[in-house]
């Protein structure tokens, strides 16, 4: 007797944040297309979606938008037109005008996600065109990155957009300040000096981070040669502990090592500097890395001063007032 054929199972579905499930959701050009509303009329863009939703988006997207030569990596015009009544143009009574389907319909691609800036054009163009919306926090940051360079990317729009639609009111620069302790600070109406200082600060972050995951696996030497579980650690003490088993004769130039170890990790590191000698690991790229770690916090350190400065400054200019 022949037997059935098995049934395949499915995989399972990627999970939440991870790329492949973005990759899933966006498409396969991972373009997302963009309805801006300025003052006058409407603007159409092309926006790289993985910026918008991979897994820290709402802590750094803003940072894109501080300067249009960043957002140009990001986000790319297509169309801009004036509405003689742009109240007409699109609303629940009436749906969506001719001018402006026609210039929706003109620019996106079939099963492209178009993303817009209220609910209430989600569920117009969903209903109308059929086009599938995206209207959530990632979109509302690009909307306020927008406004802020609004008139670097549309030179012929000549009014001035509401402060509270600005760059300022970005979730993630709120984030960026309360992480660092300014959470008691306003920042509705902080200058762009402020807005550009933070933003060398996040980027730190960012690249601190991504120099500690490119050396994650590094901690299989420390566990392997010295049984240290090194799993937690930030990227300065894995940095510090490769440079002084790697380079035990030279000195450690930032941060205390009594400080960083507990004395028997310290004794460990110490004690082993001559078993990673031909454990496999390559001194020199040990000791770039080491090198750009020291860089990379230097240089936070800095922008965290700078910055601290100039909201104190800023903040004792509006209590003048």
């Amino acid at each position: 007797m022949v037997q059935g054929r098995r049934r395949r199972r499915r995989p399972p579905p990627p999970p939440e944040n991870s790329y492949l499930r973005i990759v899933a959701d966006l498409g396969d050009n991972l373009l997302i297309m963009v309805l801006f509303e300025t003052p006058s009329g409407f603007a159409t863009l092309d926006a790289d979606g993985i910026s918008l939703y991979e897994p820290d988006a709402m802590k750094n997207l803003w940072g894109n938008f501080v300067t249009e030569n960043r957002a140009d990596h990001i986000i790319w015009r297509k169309d801009f037109q004036v509405f003689t009544d742009k109240a007409a143009a699109i609303n629940l009574d009436d749906g969506i005008d001719s001018q402006l389907t026609d210039m929706l319909l003109k620019w996106h691609q079939p099963g492209q996600k178009l993303a817009v800036g209220k609910p209430e054009y989600k569920t117009i163009i969903e209903a109308r065109l059929g086009i599938p919306c995206l209207f959530d926090e990632p979109v509302l940051d690009v909307m306020r990155g927008l406004n802020y360079l609004m008139h670097s990317f549309f030179p012929k729009e000549k009014s001035k957009q509401a402060e509270g639609e600005c760059l300022r009111t970005s979730r993630g620069l709120k984030m960026l300040v309360d992480r660092y302790g300014f959470d008691d600070i306003k920042l509705d109406n902080v200058n762009e000096c402020i807005i550009e200082t933070a933003c060398m600060l996040n980027d730190c972050d960012k690249c601190l981070k991504a120099i500690g995951e490119s050396w994650r696996g590094a901690s299989a030497f420390l566990q392997v040669v010295s049984s240290i579980n090194s799993q937690d650690w930030d990227t300065l003490k894995m940095a510090t502990a490769l440079k002084m088993v790697c380079f035990p004769e030279e000195k450690i130039v930032f941060g205390d090592p009594h400080e960083m170890f507990s004395a028997d990790e310290l004794s460990t590191l110490v004690a082993d500097a001559r078993k990673y000698e031909d454990c496999g690991i390559m001194k020199k790229t040990v000791g770039s890395f080491y090198n750009r770690t020291v860089f990379m916090y230097q240089s936070r350190a800095k922008s965290q001063r700078r910055l601290s400065r100039r909201l104190k400054r800023h903040m004792k200019k509006l209590n003048e007032k």
